[in-house]
């Protein structure tokens, strides 16, 4: 079974699933200059550098993982960082307030709306060897969760959202009323009023979906309370 999920103009894009939790783990890789993210060092370090090996294969250069993104401090989504870093030396990023919460320094602090340019590039990403993700921060299942959307030429817009929306509804809030608003309110506006129906949403755990897919369930979601 291949990690490959998507083979875009200038980038690759694989998946797997680790831990007990069934944890998805994504790699970004930069076909040109083979500069690579990994999203969510979840767990299990040898299915990682399995996953960044395989990648090494997606690139006419050789690969280097310049950057690991944590989702959000959830014990679940950070058990194979630490380790991962100091197999790679990678730079780690991670949601402002989410921060403190991560076991490892934190070399790229983000805000709602940042965009980390991975690769060499002097001007436009993709025409030198790079690519932008693009933070989107999420209030609710953390205060510092971050989604990070990749586009490409030739494919839709990739939503990597962690914990924060799932096929069927936005993550979890411990049944919590304000953290439920206040994650309903900035999935819908920060992503279901930004991005278009063909955005594929990439979670922390199980299948992925579209925007188009749940879109008509929002009200269904906001009238439940979860």
């Amino acid at each position: 079974m291949t990690s490959l999920i998507h083979d875009l103009a200038h980038v690759t894009v694989r998946q797997v699933a680790v831990g007990d939790m069934d944890n998805n783990v994504y790699l970004i890789t930069a076909k040109a200059s083979g500069a690579q993210v990994l999203i969510d060092a979840a767990d299990d370090l040898p299915a990682l550098q399995a996953l960044l090996a395989e990648g090494a294969a997606d690139s006419g250069a050789p690969t280097k993982l310049e950057l690991i993104a944590t989702t959000h401090q959830h014990w679940d989504h950070v058990r194979a960082l630490e380790g991962l870093v100091e197999a790679t030396g990678a730079r780690t990023a991670a949601g402002r307030q989410d921060v403190s919460g991560i076991p490892v320094p934190v070399d790229v602090v983000l805000d709602h709306g940042d965009v980390y340019t991975c690769g060499e590039v002097s001007a436009g990403a993709q025409e030198h060897g790079g690519f932008d993700l693009t933070a989107v921060h999420l209030r609710g299942h953390t205060p510092g969760s971050i989604a990070y959307v990749l586009k490409d030429d030739d494919g839709p817009h990739l939503i990597f959202s962690g914990d924060s929306l799932f096929p069927g509804g936005v993550g979890n809030t411990q049944k919590d009323p304000d953290r439920f608003h206040l994650l309903i309110g900035d999935v819908i506006t920060r992503l279901f009023d930004v991005y278009p129906d063909d955005a594929v949403v990439y979670p922390g755990h199980g299948r992925p979906t579209t925007l188009g897919a749940e879109r008509p369930h929002l009200d269904d979601w906001r009238a439940r309370g979860w």
